[in-house]
């Protein structure tokens, strides 16, 4: 397995930051998401389902950067897994 070489996670932590704050910001400020926070490439995002869906914010995010995927993991009995923490809504 060929190893990253140290300086690519430091561009794409810069790259990341500058994406959220170019595009992840808008959305909280209008609290269409409500949470969000990433760890290195995991990112969870809570969001207000009235206002948009998961299919939209994946539609959004190709549109700004087509090699961004996510691979959302949708909430289910209210609970979701992440980082291997249970999330419940209560």
């Amino acid at each position: 397995m060929k190893e990253e070489a140290p300086i690519s996670s430091l561009i794409a932590e810069i790259f990341l930051q500058n994406y959220e704050d170019k595009n992840i910001k808008q959305f909280l400020e209008a609290k269409i998401i409500i949470f969000y926070v990433r760890s290195v490439e995991d990112i969870l995002i809570i969001f207000d389902k009235t206002k948009i869906s998961p299919q939209n914010i994946n539609t959004h995010i190709k549109k700004v950067h087509n090699n961004i995927k996510l691979n959302p993991t949708l909430e289910e009995h209210t609970s979701v897994n992440f980082l291997d923490v249970i999330i419940r809504l209560e």
